[in-house]
């Protein structure tokens, strides 16, 4: 069974993968596909799990980075794209980009910590007490808030959120927590742009460095004045970001080079 993918744009344009966040679904690039469909061929991609393709279960990082290789094998004529993920769909570019990049032109990634969590048993039970109610109103409602998601988002958020089968958000949590970067990043020749949001988690913001440093042809860089999903709280931002890097121009003035 095949992942499902939605695709906007021209056909004989430069390829891009949009690829989303744990608890959600290809819904949260509409902003950016909406935006780049004129000059891109967008493909929007509803990881195992989640949204459209919620009863393929989810097996690993690893091997969903396999599925979005083969996807872009089958669709694209050249067999490249270009990648951008964020939060899990970040790692899974991360692996894409380490492990499969001849079938990736250049990567973003958003959202990615590769240390060491402190008291990582901890986190996983707490991930482990929240997949039974990660459906519940309340609970959306709050990871809405927390997520600075727009209020004009709220519904469709929830709406994908409710898609999220429990089994790909406990196993995909766990996986999570203890995702470093492959070691054939050291060696691959797949330009990376590492992003964070300026609020974001200081392990994700210190993540930045290594995931440059490691891939030889990484940059990092800091978006201000915003967290986690930071394509919903500054979605021009973001889109101009992947306009830049898929085109060859000039990053947005904004980001911030981290240090």
């Amino acid at each position: 069974m095949a992942i499902f993918v939605q695709e906007v744009g021209a056909a004989e344009a430069p390829a891009v993968v949009l690829l989303h966040g744990v608890g959600t679904s290809g819904w949260m690039w509409a902003k950016q596909a909406e935006a780049l469909a004129g000059e891109m061929r967008v493909l929007v991609v509803d990881l195992p799990g989640h949204g459209r393709s919620n009863t393929l279960p989810w097996i690993s990082i690893a091997d969903t980075a396999r599925l979005v290789a083969e996807e872009i094998t089958a669709r694209v004529p050249e067999g490249r794209a270009h990648v951008v993920g964020l939060s899990l769909g970040g790692y899974v570019v991360a692996q894409l980009a380490a492990t499969a990049p001849g079938a990736v032109i250049g990567a973003i990634m958003s959202g990615v910590n590769v240390l060491p969590f402190p008291h990582p048993g901890r986190l996983r039970l707490m991930g482990a007490l929240l997949a039974p109610v990660m459906k519940w109103g309340p609970v959306l409602r709050a990871n809405a808030r927390a997520l600075n998601v727009p209020a004009e988002d709220v519904d469709g958020y929830q709406s994908a959120a409710r898609a999220t089968s429990r089994q790909a958000f406990r196993l995909v949590n766990d996986e999570a927590l203890r995702f470093r970067l492959p070691a054939q990043a050291a060696g691959s020749p797949c330009p990376v742009l590492a992003v964070a949001g300026e609020n974001e988690h200081d392990l994700t913001r210190r993540s930045l460095a290594d995931i440059a440093a490691t891939f030889p042809r990484g940059e990092a860089y800091l978006a201000p004045g915003v967290g986690h999903a930071w394509n919903g709280e500054k979605p021009g931002l973001f889109t101009d970001m992947i306009r830049a890097w898929v085109t060859g121009g000039r990053l947005p003035e904004e980001l911030i080079p981290a240090r």
